[in-house]
């Protein structure tokens, strides 16, 4: 891509360890997180919210922060939602109960396993026919991902909701996986718009070189603690309303003429 993609950042969803939403974000942005409460989406009843995983809680809850940022429906806006591992608390749970009493796994718990499934929950509970993408891309799945939404807004000419979530790693994955925090975010990002929260340029670059935005020394861990923060610089500066420049890099071994993800925002 060596054209530059230039579109309008709509709306902003946070959900993490002191960042309820986009405002309690900007405020700890600026300090410490504070605990992590479980998100509760509204587009689910209470049955469907007792009975959905943490994944896709934390997924629904900051898409509909998003639109409602925006001003769009749900229903109307195509989306990708990214996750480097999926919901890892199902996954141990299917390997362990597989692995000694497999006659006992939970129907409900198997098809909330796939990758896909917040994707799933939220165009049913939207009643969303656009189109859905779901995508893994490791630690670099947050910048494939919104590499994805850019482009699929700028090719249909059309807003995008773009969804970057993971939960936190339990029982053996534990030990193997650098995931033990909750986080997720998401924007809603359009080919122009009337008033933008910013203005995003992207553009794909075989080096990376610019400095992030500096975080709060509490954050910087956090950063490290889950695929989906790798987002903290950019809304560091979003929250600061700060112009600032960034390159998120890529795996080497992806089909793209280039190492890194470079954004700028401006407002």
């Amino acid at each position: 891509m060596s054209a530059v993609l230039e579109l309008a950042i709509e709306g902003i969803g946070v959900c993490a360890p002191g960042m309820a939403d986009w405002a309690a974000a900007r405020v700890a942005l600026r300090g410490a997180p504070a605990p992590f409460a479980r998100p509760a989406p509204v587009s689910l009843s209470p049955n469907e919210r007792r009975r959905a995983p943490d994944s896709v809680l934390l997924a629904l809850a900051v898409a509909e922060q998003a639109c409602a940022m925006a001003g769009h429906a749900p229903r109307d806006l195509q989306n990708v939602f990214a996750s480097a591992y999926g919901d890892l608390a199902i996954n141990d749970y299917l390997c362990s109960v597989l692995a000694h009493a497999p006659l006992e796994l939970s129907p409900t718990k198997f098809h909330n396993s796939v990758h896909n499934a917040p994707a799933g929950y939220w165009t049913i509970a939207s009643g969303c026919m656009a189109s859905s993408t779901a995508l893994s891309a490791g630690r670099a799945t947050f910048a494939a991902g919104l590499l994805e939404a850019a482009v699929m807004a700028a090719s249909e000419a059309k807003p995008a909701l773009y969804v970057a979530f993971d939960v936190a790693a339990t029982g053996p994955l534990a030990a193997v996986i650098d995931c033990d925090a909750p986080f997720g975010v998401a924007f809603v990002l359009a080919p122009a718009a009337a008033r933008p929260i910013a203005r995003l340029r992207l553009q794909l670059r075989g080096d990376a070189a610019a400095e992030l935005a500096p975080l709060p020394a509490a954050l910087h861990a956090l950063r490290e603690r889950n695929p989906a923060a790798a987002s903290l610089p950019l809304l560091a500066a979003l929250a600061r309303g700060e112009a600032a420049g960034f390159d998120f890099a890529l795996h080497a071994d992806q089909d793209l003429p280039a190492s890194a993800l470079h954004l700028e925002i401006s407002f």
